[in-house]
């Protein structure tokens, strides 16, 4: 599995998402109120690039004739027929136990150090940490 950087936390702040090639995998990075999580790019109905759809919410069970709008920010539409997908476990918003997109683990770590030897520094100031996308 390889870690990739994808950038620092400022480049993505929360609602946003960025875009990466990863070995050879198109990869969607999405911040999702300050977590991370990421998807593959590419909707399991037609491979359209699911990952550039529109970022929303759903209507949650209700009584007949009320409307609970709920998870803002949360699930993302596919650009070409609009199947959601639920963004922090990349299952199907319509059918969640048979249909899903591939999901990756995120994590976000400082930057190196100049007290790391194996890496030539030098001397800047890290103000934020790094988003890593594990394949």
């Amino acid at each position: 599995m390889g870690k990739h950087v994808v950038g620092q936390t400022s480049e993505i702040p929360p609602g946003e998402r960025r875009i990466v090639e990863a070995e050879g995998r198109s990869i969607g990075v999405f911040n999702v109120n300050g977590t991370y999580y990421a998807l593959r790019n590419s909707c399991p109905h037609q491979l359209a690039p699911l990952c550039r759809g529109t970022v929303t919410g759903t209507t949650l069970p209700c009584k007949p004739g009320e409307y609970l709008w709920a998870r803002e920010g949360e699930i993302v539409r596919c650009p070409w027929h609009g199947w959601e997908f639920d963004i922090t476990n990349g299952h199907s918003i319509f059918n969640p136990h048979r249909m899903r997109v591939k999901t990756y683990r995120v994590t976000v770590e400082t930057a190196p150090t100049a007290d790391d030897p194996s890496v030539e520094t030098y001397p800047v100031t890290v103000e934020n940490g790094l988003v890593i996308l594990h394949v």
